[in-house]
């Protein structure tokens, strides 16, 4: 997928094919929060932001790791909702037959809950960069932040309701747990993104 053009990667998730989906959406919604973060950054140093400077780097460095992770969770998420499709094509003709995709189907809406999960953790890490450029980065660039902040709140808005939609057909109580617990961030996450991107439109508005 990474390798795609764009007109490619969204011919495929326009088409009637189990994957790319929501879930891909979600990760590169993360990415591009981390990349515009990155952005943000890049456009900070020099010696107007000299006090900030090391704070700017680790930001950079950041941004880089999780456009990165992001990125490889949206080729991931492609894989484990393909294992999801496989699973639920599997025979059933006889109870071991049954079982078998039983098992199957669990395994594969785990490792499918579990991406988005992983995907909410990354836009939680974007919006506390695209936070801390607030206060410190180029005024010039400021509408970037917010563009951060919201792109990052559709990640974790996405990513949610991927994780319900697997936790959904999940028996397993240590399973159902962790991508619960997963979610719990959420709503206060989304309050933060709505929250900056009213202070980034406060600054523009001086």
């Amino acid at each position: 997928m990474r390798t795609e053009t764009l007109d490619a990667f969204l011919d495929s998730l326009a088409g009637r094919v189990p994957a790319p989906g929501g879930g891909a959406s979600a990760a590169l919604h993360a990415a591009q929060g981390a990349a515009l973060a990155g952005m943000v950054a890049r456009y900070s140093v020099g010696p107007k932001y000299a006090e900030h400077a090391g704070t700017i780097a680790k930001i950079c460095d950041s941004a880089d790791d999780l456009r990165e992770q992001a990125s490889v969770l949206a080729e991931q998420d492609i894989a484990v909702f393909s294992r999801v499709g496989a699973a639920y094509a599997l025979p059933r003709a006889t109870g071991s037959d049954k079982a078998a995709r039983s098992a199957a189907i669990a395994d594969a809406l785990i490792a499918a809950g579990r991406v988005p999960a992983a995907v909410l953790a990354v836009a939680e890490q974007v919006l506390g960069l695209a936070e801390q450029l607030l206060p410190i980065g180029n005024r010039n660039v400021v509408s970037d932040v917010a563009a951060s902040a919201d792109a990052a709140r559709a990640a974790a808005s996405t990513a949610r309701v991927n994780v319900e939609i697997n936790l959904a057909g999940i028996t397993d109580a240590e399973a159902r747990a962790e991508l619960s617990g997963a979610l719990a961030p959420v709503d206060d996450l989304l309050a933060r993104a709505d929250a900056l991107t009213a202070a980034v439109r406060e600054v523009i508005a001086r």
